[in-house]
């Protein structure tokens, strides 16, 4: 399935942002009729609509009908990333730093593979992450999920961006 997520990425990374948006993540799931996710959101900084979202899908559905890199039949849903969203690109780590996180690794670290702390960024390809009393320092490349955790300072700070 990486390889059909990659291959679709690909694709599409070049289209959605000369139409304005960046590609925040694409996951392949499902059974019988396997659900495509495409999670993106506006260049620009500025919240999705779903007139965003339902532009996103004519785009992609087109090349993605031409290039057909997914055998079988499947549904496309796209989505903007939310306020509790994955951390899927290095900038993510840096961009949200401050805020609360859950962070999954592949394997164990110093004893354990999932995190919840606050984001203190990214250097050098190490998260930095304060848990408890301690720094956490964890290789990009070892993440296998990272996501924001929601709370009211998280909240506060997205109604802030969008002037509400």
């Amino acid at each position: 399935m990486q390889q059909v997520t990659d291959r679709v990425a690909a694709l599409i990374t070049g289209p959605l942002e000369g139409l304005g948006y960046e590609l925040v993540r694409v996951q392949l799931s499902g059974g019988d009729r396997p659900v495509l996710q495409i999670m993106a959101e506006r260049a620009d900084g500025v919240g999705m609509t779903v007139d965003d979202c339902a532009d996103i899908s004519r785009s992609v559905s087109a090349l993605l009908d031409a290039e057909d890199p997914i055998a079988g039949a499947y549904t496309l849903e796209v989505s903007s990333p939310g306020i509790d969203r994955p951390l899927t690109r290095p900038r993510d780590f840096e961009r949200f730093a401050g805020f609360d996180a859950r962070i999954e690794t592949h394997e164990s670290i110093a004893g354990r593979r999932r995190f919840k702390g606050r984001l203190l960024g990214l250097e050098a390809g190490m998260v930095s992450l304060a848990v408890d009393e301690d720094t956490v320092r964890l290789p990009i490349e070892a993440i296998a999920k990272a996501r924001l955790v929601l709370t009211d300072e998280l909240i506060a700070a997205a109604q802030e961006a969008s002037g509400v």
